[in-house]
């Protein structure tokens, strides 16, 4: 598959879990479209069947805030155009399924282009729920051809706040366990911690 991918860039969890996504398709054969504003951070360039398409914004002065989320659909549009994408997966709803949104019904008189809503977290309790981006936020996320949430409770809070009713699948974050194991995992033995020392595992942010 073609696959387009947008997330923000930076730390966070719609940078790295759609980064590290993107590269695990790439490693099965897919062909992997990163279109956001920035080099994802943890994008690594080498590896085979990984793109990246830069998303750039014009700072013509009538714009107090630079139209970010019209430069991402014309972008998006332009890369499912010229690599015949076969679908658009979107990390975090704001902006990124409001543009992925855009680009479908742009090609829309050609082809179909679906495009999948992965909700995070802040992006449905903080951001989409303020006043300023529930009804847009609210419409793209009933116009996406498919929902994930990253957990079980994200999913109720966006039915319950959101009154969404389309299918919201729960895919939770993942450990690829041949990267991050126990060093003495092949070895068989205990994994307990020495005498006197404390093992402590970090799970992201430590909330309920």
């Amino acid at each position: 598959m073609n696959v387009g991918i947008t997330c923000y860039p930076t730390y966070g969890g719609s940078g790295i879990v759609a980064t590290e996504l993107g590269m695990e398709l790439a490693n099965r054969g897919h062909e992997v479209h990163f279109i956001t504003y920035a080099n994802p951070i943890r994008l690594d360039g080498d590896t085979p069947r990984i793109h990246y398409h830069e998303v750039e914004v014009s700072n013509y002065p009538l714009f107090q805030y630079p139209p970010y989320c019209l430069a991402l659909a014309s972008r998006m549009f332009e890369v499912a155009e010229s690599y015949d994408l076969d679908v658009l997966h979107v990390h975090y709803a704001v902006p990124h399924s409001i543009s992925a949104m855009l680009a479908q019904q742009m090609l829309a008189p050609t082809r179909r282009l679906p495009f999948i809503t992965t909700l995070h977290g802040t992006d449905i309790t903080l951001v989409g729920a303020d006043r300023s981006y529930f009804p847009i936020t609210k419409f793209s996320m009933e116009h996406s051809n498919g929902i994930t949430a990253v957990s079980d409770y994200l999913r109720r809070q966006t039915v319950e706040v959101f009154g969404v009713i389309n299918e919201i699948r729960t895919i939770t974050n993942f450990v690829n366990c041949e990267r991050y194991h126990p060093d003495n995992l092949k070895t068989g033995a205990a994994h307990y911690a020495p005498a006197g020392e404390k093992l402590l595992l970090h799970l992201s942010n430590f909330r309920p």
